[in-house]
């Protein structure tokens, strides 16, 4: 039972770990209509500011990492300058193409400054893991999870309740009709960048405290995918149910599927699951249906 347990709530505080990473997936769809496929390699990237200030530059902890965030979130706000403010109005396939150049750029870009091999990641949270009878919980995974679930309820009251956040999910239905109401949709775009570089950042400092980061690190935006599409892409509160189901699932199919079989069936499962809930309901658990007048 302790060991089932175990596996229980390590699963969800990995299910809330893809359901930060996801946010950055949610917060950038709902102010473009973009599904960012570099997601995974903006993690990267804020761990690698992460490392910078912290190992690198020898900075303390509250200096190094706001520094960290600040410049993901330029970071973010180039990658929207740059690439995205000239395609205002432009098809989402455009979009979505950039995105996919965007993917293959961050991973020279990354490689090209900071080189192949691993380099040992901060410790930003106690290595000393929480025991509680037979039960290990990683404090890092635990302080994670916390931060998710309280980012998560704020950034669904942003969206929901305030002027900005509807403003963005205005020019995310339609950017003539939100040019046409005075909103500017350049501003809310590079916003949405910038928020999901820097929950990214966040991303990658709980994902790999005191562990090591490489390119691969980037994998990390795959895995939380399926939290995505199961939530829907609208949906900020739903990720946080989606990355607990994922979690669980990814989990306990890896503790007792795995073996029987020779492994993968706890990598591959959960983007099984996505395929059926997306077959039933194609806008996810909790995702937005639209409704068109012909």
């Amino acid at each position: 039972m302790s060991e089932f347990l175990n596996y229980l709530i390590n699963g969800t505080l990995s299910g809330l770990l893809y359901a930060l990473i996801a946010m950055g997936f949610v917060v950038i769809y709902r102010a473009s209509k973009v599904f960012n496929f570099a997601q995974g390699e903006l993690v990267v990237f804020g761990g690698y500011m992460v490392w910078w200030t912290l190992i690198q530059l020898g900075l303390p902890l509250w200096i190094g990492i706001p520094l960290a965030f600040f410049a993901s979130a330029v970071f973010g706000l180039l990658i929207e300058r740059i690439f995205f403010s000239r395609l205002v109005g432009e098809s989402v396939f455009s979009m979505v193409m950039v995105t996919i150049g965007l993917l293959i750029l961050i991973r020279g870009l990354v490689l090209l400054l900071f080189g192949p091999q691993s380099r040992p990641f901060p410790i930003i949270f106690p290595l000393q893991p929480i025991i509680v009878g037979d039960v290990i919980i990683s404090r890092a995974m635990l302080y994670g999870g916390a931060l998710t679930i309280l980012i998560g309820v704020f950034l669904s009251w942003f969206f929901n309740r305030t002027r900005v956040g509807l403003r963005m999910t205005a020019v995310a239905e339609d950017h003539q009709v939100a040019m046409s109401l005075g909103i500017s949709v350049q501003r809310s775009i590079a916003f949405a960048w910038l928020l999901g570089a820097m929950l990214s950042t966040m991303g990658a400092m709980v994902h790999l405290s005191g562990r090591s980061i490489n390119m691969l690190s980037s994998d990390i935006g795959m895995a939380a995918l399926p939290v995505a599409l199961l939530a829907g892409l609208e949906s900020l509160a739903g990720l946080l149910l989606a990355g607990v189901v994922v979690g669980i699932v990814q989990g306990l199919a890896s503790a007792y599927l795995d073996p029987i079989v020779g492994g993968a069936v706890g990598s591959v499962l959960p983007f099984v699951l996505m395929l059926l809930v997306l077959l039933i309901r194609p806008t996810g658990m909790f995702g937005w249906k639209t409704i068109e007048r012909v």
